[in-house]
């Protein structure tokens, strides 16, 4: 296992490499833009930020009658620490991100935690550019996620994940990702047929930015058209914030690790915060 993972590293490398030859953009005319002050100005960003959305809310079952069992507060924490600057081949980067989300009983005597999972990783990104605007990113990463138990409550898997954010418009997002799963947790072998193979979506703003949708689709394993599906609606306080009233949707399987296999029909609301350019899923 542990020389697999070293020629998956490696690979990631190569495949960053692939990436970046076909993914310089020239101008309309055939004249280039200056890439360098456009890279410049994307260094100069803060290197330590949020990742994915950082939320927390609280919701019920709309599968059937709400019990203090089943409702809960779902919350997760997610940022990112960006390692060097623009200056590796094809003009990447190397970052690092850790996200948790849990699942907390808060309606239960006790107020126990359910579930948390674990997702640290390390990555490599290309921004892309048309000329003077930045459109997104290619990323390579390898993620491990595990739910931090033992023995037969154990649950873990890490994989290589290749993705894509393309910002089309100020307004609509799109992304992508696909993944070569190494399923190592002893017992949740089948995990893919529930937490899935890859996962497309997008997310929209409204003109005055104050209004958004999103929708993420995550195809679980077989030929059948089997989907996790996540749905979020967010309000924006104002112009000058990245906090919003947020309302959450799932349904599916895989929705926290540790009952990977229990079927989720969950609709949430609190607050989320977002991050400056896109969240990563």
């Amino acid at each position: 296992m542990r020389k697999l993972r070293g020629v998956i590293l490696s690979a990631i490398f190569l495949v960053v490499a692939s990436f970046g030859a076909g993914a310089q953009i020239v101008a309309t005319h055939g004249d280039t833009y200056d890439i360098d002050s456009l890279l410049s100005d994307f260094d100069r960003r803060p290197s330590f930020g949020l990742y994915k959305d950082n939320y927390f809310i609280f919701g019920i079952p709309t599968s059937h009658r709400p019990t203090v069992e089943n409702s809960d507060v779902k919350f997760q924490i997610s940022i990112s620490q960006r390692l060097t600057k623009t200056v590796l081949p094809w003009h990447t980067y190397l970052y690092l991100f850790y996200t948790q989300k849990i699942f907390w009983s808060v309606l239960d005597d006790s107020m126990p935690m359910t579930d948390m999972n674990f997702n640290p990783g390390i990555g490599i990104a290309k921004p892309l550019f048309v000329r003077d605007r930045f459109i997104g990113n290619l990323t390579v990463q390898f993620e491990h996620e595990s739910n931090g138990k033992d023995s037969i409550n154990s649950r873990s898997w890490e994989r290589v994940s290749f993705g894509a954010n393309i910002v089309v418009d100020p307004h609509m997002i799109v992304h992508g990702k696909f993944w070569i799963p190494i399923i190592d947790g002893k017992h949740n072998k089948d995990l893919l047929d529930y937490v899935g193979i890859f996962q497309v979506g997008a997310s929209f703003t409204s003109v005055n930015e104050k209004l958004g949708f999103a929708f993420n689709l995550t195809k679980r394993k077989g030929w059948n058209l089997n989907y996790n599906i996540q749905t979020e609606i967010t309000y924006r306080f104002s112009k000058r914030s990245n906090q919003h009233l947020f309302l959450q949707y799932y349904c599916g399987y895989g929705e926290g690790l540790f009952n990977y296999k229990r079927h989720s029909s969950m609709v949430r609301a609190g607050i989320v915060i977002t991050p400056k350019l896109f969240s990563e899923f």
